[in-house]
């Protein structure tokens, strides 16, 4: 794999294993496409939903007139960039009306070779399989290419599929601080009770578990 990705890791902030960073992954799909073309002043970033085959391999469509191809033209790298269970840890939580104010959240940040799909029938193979992933109930016609309803519709956008080369996850809960400090925090997340919380609450607990194993 190639190493390019640029995070701040600390030894503590790691996945205690490759599980914990794909579990997280098959809960969240809809991150930031994060292309940097080549010498632009910025690059060019693009929320969308994704689906993310557990492996190797991301695919997802956008619209014709989105800016990206431009930059995926000069240059067909990408990252994706996927967070989640963010939330603000008070200072008097870790110590007293003197303590550091921290934030908790989980990241995964996914470099990636780009393929940008013009076929017809390949789109309608990646909607199909976006539509049975976000849309599990159906109730939608088939997509297929052609002269369908849907088929007249897939012109006015390009499929893109990402082969991961590089990933670099980051799970920020508190495990540098003691088991006790943390199931104090874990409880103070379940008081205050925001879905964000719970989800922060699930990962301190989770890593305590893990690192028990």
């Amino acid at each position: 794999m190639r190493h390019h990705l640029h995070v701040l890791i600390h030894r503590h902030d790691a996945p205690l294993d490759d599980t914990e960073w794909r579990e997280f992954l098959k809960a969240h799909d809809f991150g930031e496409l994060i292309a940097p073309g080549r010498d632009r002043d910025l690059p060019v970033v693009v929320p969308a939903h994704f689906v993310w085959d557990g492996d190797k391999e991301v695919l997802m469509h956008l619209a014709k007139p989105n800016p990206i191809w431009a930059a995926l033209a000069e240059r067909p790298r990408a990252l994706l960039s996927v967070f989640g269970a963010y939330t603000f840890i008070p200072g008097h939580w870790n110590q007293d009306e003197y303590g550091v104010p921290t934030s908790y959240y989980a990241a995964v940040q996914l470099a990636c070779d780009v393929e940008v799909i013009d076929d017809p029938a390949r789109i309608a193979a990646i909607l199909e399989t976006q539509l049975g992933h976000f849309q599990p109930e159906g109730k939608h016609a088939p997509v297929t290419a052609g002269e369908s309803r849907y088929g007249t519709l897939l012109p006015n956008i390009r499929g893109i599929r990402l082969a991961i080369t590089d990933v670099r996850a980051k799970l920020k809960f508190g495990s540098n601080r003691t088991v006790e400090h943390r199931q104090v925090v874990a409880e103070k997340l379940r008081e205050r009770g925001g879905k964000l919380d719970l989800e922060a609450r699930a990962h301190v607990l989770d890593r305590i578990e893990r690192a028990r194993r």
